[in-house]
């Protein structure tokens, strides 16, 4: 196939794709979310305007430093942010969450929406067997499973994310497992109800990087087969590499830049998603050197004027101290839009980022 050819075809398919997911319903819309914490010290500012959807079917990866706001955005959309004052829009399946009562509230989590936290030592209980754990939300939403019912389906679940002699271990205490399979645990109590979206919160942190490629192997497969939506919230782009469709990149409670996966990867736009593809180890920089972002993220008590990356970032001009630069599409991809003043035309952003160049740390990729 020519060059052209295949370029008129991938324009073509991109299209495509752009019609399919035009007419597609999003399982979960958040829209304009603000979520903001009172304390003695001020008012914290934990997310700023935060907008993105999510389809049956896709895994949206979401990713920042921490304290980026990614875990507490979907905490809140969802009634965990507890003392936080929250606005915005958040439709799932059609209503709106932040409408909701309680008791509303209780009949979707867990049901409708399955949570997997990040350190699953912590977030079971120590004095409780496993399979009672895995049984308590089908007690909760099906009150006609007997007992033995609820063991039945608390040992198959168990089979289901691959935890070996699932009747024997049922009786089990957290303690009992190693750290992978405590987080397969976590993802069968979150799978208990057959939930049309999980939202899975560093779920391979704690874990080593074989683990770790076993534990998101799994989610693949759960979602591939069940058709579940999965939200990941991460720090780590090499994980959203292995397993999204979609990514936002967050700073300081606001979206930075968001696109395909494949598009952030090849032809990223905004400065912090360079500097985060920058710090990978697999980034091309000589073994044993990393190149960091430089400084820290601002204070969401008090976030400076303009651009929030625009203090660390290697690119400012004079105009990101003055306001914050709304999303905009860059020209030719699908649903690829970034915060920043960097030209979107792609030869004019390369001349750009030349310009500052010297200034750059060795080793940081430069996208085109």
């Amino acid at each position: 196939m020519s060059t052209a050819a295949g370029g008129l075809h991938r324009a073509e398919a991109a299209a495509a794709e752009l019609v399919r997911r035009a007419d597609a319903v999003p399982l979960l819309e958040i829209a304009d979310l603000r979520v903001r914490f009172d304390t003695a010290d001020g008012s914290v500012q934990a997310v700023r305007g935060v907008s993105f959807a999510v389809e049956a079917g896709h895994t949206l990866g979401i990713v920042g430093e921490s304290g980026s706001g990614k875990s507490v955005a979907t905490q809140a959309a969802f009634g965990f942010a507890r003392g936080a004052k929250v606005s915005g829009r958040a439709l799932f399946e059609g209503r709106d969450l932040l409408t909701m009562s309680e008791k509303e509230l209780r009949a979707v989590r867990g049901a409708r929406v399955g949570m997997i936290f990040q350190d699953p030592l912590t977030s079971l209980h120590p004095m409780y067997r496993v399979g009672w754990q895995i049984g308590e939300g089908i007690r909760a939403h099906d009150r006609s499973a007997t007992r033995r019912e609820t063991r039945s389906r608390a040992a198959e679940l168990m089979a289901r994310v691959g935890i070996p002699h699932p009747h024997e271990r049922l009786d089990d205490y957290p303690h009992q497992f190693s750290g992978g399979m405590r987080q397969r645990v976590m993802i069968a109590m979150a799978l208990a109800l057959r939930p049309s979206l999980l939202i899975a919160d560093e779920p391979t942190t704690a874990l080593d990087p074989t683990v770790q490629a076993q534990i998101l192997e799994l989610l693949r497969e759960l979602r591939d087969d069940l058709g579940t939506a999965i939200i990941l919230i991460t720090h780590d782009l090499g994980v959203i590499a292995e397993i999204a469709d979609d990514v936002v990149v967050l700073y300081a409670g606001t979206i930075m830049e968001e696109a395909r996966v494949k598009d952030l990867f090849r032809d990223h736009h905004h400065p912090y998603t360079e500097g985060l593809l920058g710090s990978l180890p697999s980034a091309g920089v000589p073994k044993g050197e990393l190149v960091p972002i430089e400084g820290q993220p601002p204070s969401p008590i008090d976030p400076p004027p303009g651009c929030p990356f625009g203090p660390r970032c290697v690119y400012r001009t004079t105009t990101c101290a003055l306001r914050a630069p709304p999303l905009v599409e860059i020209p030719g991809q699908l649903r690829h839009r970034s915060a920043c003043v960097l030209p979107t035309d792609p030869v004019l952003r390369q001349s750009a980022r030349a310009a500052h160049r010297p200034a750059v740390a060795h080793g940081a990729p430069q996208g085109r």
